[in-house]
């Protein structure tokens, strides 16, 4: 389907048996297909059932939402639409049995807390995404009872939307890449629908090769008014090269400025973020500091311009303190030989996050913005 021809809303009922009205039917063998525009991809392990004969019935028997459903097992499942922000409305139950469904988008945005149903019982869950790119939205369905009955899908583009800007610890890690996971990838989650986090982070970049890269123009091409944008650098500036390095007290900050005044210029709110701690302990089991003064910079840089600061440096510090040196492998890419099948070799990684330390990380921004009481963006916190 061209992109000029593409639908902008989707009402998807999943499963064998009839179709609700209103509804176009989705089975475990429809596969994605570019004239279709939607459907599973194709080498997906996805199962069908309908639950016609339940002792005693249930509640919503009669409705064909709740009778039939998916089992997707690590399944994806595509939508081509125009790019843009939607919003994505999940029910997902059954009548006989306890289910847990994890949804991402993408490469691995973790979109919901797990939608944890007892047998019986059907929720919905809804949540805001940002397609950019092919103009494709891609849901990833897991978990140890995973279901999918409905989906429906809109355009939401006036959505609140946090623009993150940083390196390799904050952007969507590749599936390639798996369990590598950025702090950004996990933070979807804690948000409700009224807010869409639009990751923009890029491995490998600094304060100022991302403006230098032009990775910086996209983000003030969508941002709007009350939007917010969230800056996290520092791991790339540290480093010699000349495309990369800034100094904490003249350069770093001054190339800072120029992504405050950017945001401001769209009358949205930039929010300084200090760069995480990287997992090295000195003997005394505290974390040994690596970033130095680019953290003091940030700091005084929100002072001098009155922008809220997350310092992520201090939280991770007490983080992986709390943690210790064997517990923060759980966090970092600590991965034993065999132990994920992208990485047969296993890794010893002291900078970079699995999705426990991601995900945990992601939860300490969540819980800075309720201490800064950053509005609106704290009464859509989950």
């Amino acid at each position: 389907m061209a992109l000029y021809e593409r639908p902008l809303s989707f009402k998807f009922d999943f499963g064998p048996g009839p179709c609700a009205e209103g509804y176009v039917k989705v089975d475990p063998g429809t596969r994605y297909d570019p004239q279709l525009g939607y459907g599973f991809e194709t080498h997906a392990r996805v199962y069908g059932k309908q639950r016609t004969d339940v002792p005693g019935g249930y509640p919503g028997a009669a409705d064909p939402l709740k009778q039939s459903f998916c089992i997707p097992l690590g399944a994806s499942f595509v939508v081509d639409v125009p790019g843009g922000t939607y919003r994505v409305k999940l029910l997902a139950g059954d009548a006989l049995a306890e289910t847990v469904t994890n949804v991402k988008a993408g490469e691995g945005r973790q979109m919901l807390p797990p939608v944890h149903a007892a047998a019986g019982q059907w929720l919905e869950a809804m949540f805001s995404v940002v397609v950019r790119g092919d103009g494709r939205l891609r849901l990833t369905f897991t978990g140890p009872a995973p279901r999918i009955n409905a989906l429906e899908i809109w355009p939401a583009n006036g959505t609140l939307t946090v623009f993150l800007a940083g390196d390799s610890t904050v952007t969507d890690q590749p599936e390639s890449g798996y369990p590598y996971c950025g702090w950004g990838q996990m933070l979807p989650a804690f948000f409700k629908h009224d807010v869409a986090v639009d990751n923009h982070a890029r491995s490998g970049h600094s304060s100022l090769s991302f403006v230098k890269e032009g990775l910086l123009d996209p983000i003030m091409e969508r941002i709007k008014p009350g939007d917010f944008l969230f800056l996290q650098f520092g791991h790339n500036d540290e480093k010699p090269d000349a495309a990369r390095r800034t100094e904490p007290f003249s350069t770093f900050q001054g190339q800072l400025k120029l992504y405050l005044e950017a945001a401001r210029s769209k009358q949205a709110t930039p929010v300084l973020v200090t760069p995480v701690h990287r997992r090295y302990f000195k003997e005394d089991g505290t974390l040994q500091d690596t970033h130095g003064d680019y953290i003091t910079a940030i700091r005084e840089l929100a002072a001098q311009e009155a922008v809220p600061l997350i310092d992520l440096a201090e939280r991770s510090r007490r983080l992986f303190e709390q943690a210790g040196v064997e517990g923060t492998k759980d966090d970092f890419m600590w991965v034993l030989p065999g132990e994920f099948i992208h990485f047969p070799a296993g890794v010893e990684d002291n900078t970079h996050f699995q999705e426990r330390g991601a995900r945990r990380l992601a939860a300490q921004v969540a819980e800075a913005i309720r201490e800064l009481q950053l509005q609106p963006l704290q009464m859509f916190l989950r």
